[in-house]
């Protein structure tokens, strides 16, 4: 087998488009194993597939039998020509569109049921193993219920599809971010909100732009956070819940904080404080999870941001709530690690950063956040002068 060499570009559009997915070979290999029986289509052996697919990649063959066309569109959700397969016969597409047709009509609400729980399963293994288990998973998910919706003309089985589609879009961005791919992550987003606008649902758009807006400040694009948080508040205004707007209020106060704007950064976290319900569980958005332990740590990353000393009492204090598993996510707990080892660190406490960083490390390295690997890698510890500069 021949293997492609570092920086040299894709054979084939076959292998440009899987990588520009982020696929595996292994993830195609096992869709088309699921897939095909469903489908009637008849495919090889996995450790046959596995060759045939790198064969096919490294353009040694082309890819000649209908079935296994059929299977690369669905799994990449392109066209023959974009993948650099000849065009379709007029009698194959038509007879591929009335499948698909048919397998959307036996959607119902049982099913659509399912997909929630399935989402909903995914959001759980999220919370208490991060994403490193999970976004193979969502990303497979993701294009199954994109399948269906697709080929649904029944509005109001679509709309939903739509809703439970942005749910699952805006996780697998979040977990997509969390695995360092920025750009993946981003995507995911601009298609939640795509989808969230055809369920005809302000709160769900409100948290897909909201959620994006974390990508910026990782990019250092802090303006344009807060133009995007500015957007999800007013989408979200008057017609969404008040733990959704809570959420917003402060997340708005994290990226004026990274913008420098302290005192509307305070006025946004007074704001969250007073729109959290006393019942901070909805059961219609899942994907919220925010108490006064989880805002006390937002805003203890706001003052970490601003270089505030208050910075290490409030992301501290939020350690008790973060230390009860129905109430924090790994990936929380991780990230106020992280932002106690540069809190103490531009308090010039040099043994207190380094504690607080190994912490993160071991626990960024067992849920496989590159995103806080890379965090830590910019952390600078005190001199024998007094405190480096160190960023959150």
């Amino acid at each position: 087998m021949t293997r492609r060499r570092r920086g040299e570009p894709p054979r084939t559009r076959l292998q440009a488009v899987r990588e520009e997915l982020g696929h595996t070979q292994e993830h195609v290999v096992r869709y088309f194993l699921t897939r095909g029986p469903q489908i009637g289509v008849g495919v090889a052996s996995q450790s046959a597939l596995n060759i045939m697919i790198s064969r096919w990649e490294n353009g040694h063959v082309e890819v000649t039998e209908p079935g296994y066309r059929r299977l690369f569109r669905e799994v990449y959700g392109r066209s023959n020509e974009e993948l650099g397969f000849p065009p379709e016969v007029l009698n194959q597409s038509a007879e591929e569109l009335r499948d698909r047709l048919v397998v959307a009509r036996t959607i119902d609400t049982a099913t659509l049921d399912l997909f929630q729980r399935q989402v909903n399963d995914l959001r759980r293994s999220d919370r208490q193993f991060g994403a490193v288990v999970v976004l193979d998973q969502l990303n497979s998910l993701v294009r199954q219920i994109e399948s269906v919706r697709v080929f649904s003309v029944n509005s109001r089985l679509r709309e939903r599809l739509a809703a439970i589609l942005t749910d699952a879009r805006t996780l697998a961005g979040w977990t997509a971010l969390d695995r360092g791919s920025q750009l993946q992550a981003w995507q995911y987003h601009e298609d939640a909100k795509v989808s969230a606008r055809e369920a005809d649902s302000p709160y769900l758009l409100a948290h897909a732009a909201a959620q994006q807006a974390v990508i910026l400040l990782d990019i250092g694009e802090a303006d344009a956070a807060v133009e995007l948080l500015e957007y999800a508040r007013y989408v979200a205004e008057n017609r969404a819940p008040s733990l959704l707007q809570s959420w917003l209020a402060a997340a708005h106060g994290e990226g004026l904080a990274a913008a420098g704007r302290r005192d509307e950064s305070f006025r946004a976290f007074d704001t969250a404080s007073s729109l959290l319900p006393t019942n901070s569980v909805d059961p219609a958005m899942p994907f919220l999870l925010l108490n006064e332990g989880q805002l006390t740590r937002w805003r203890g990353n706001a003052l970490l941001r601003l270089g505030d000393p208050d910075a290490i009492v409030q992301l501290e204090a939020s350690m008790r709530d973060l230390a009860n598993p129905e109430w924090s996510a790994i990936r929380g707990l991780t990230n106020t690690y992280v932002d106690l080892a540069f809190a103490y660190a531009a308090a010039g406490d040099s043994r207190g950063a380094m504690r607080h960083a190994q912490t993160a490390r071991q626990l960024a390295k067992r849920i496989g956040s590159d995103r806080q690997r890379q965090r830590l890698a910019n952390l600078e510890l005190p001199g024998p002068r007094g405190p480096s500069v160190a960023r959150g």
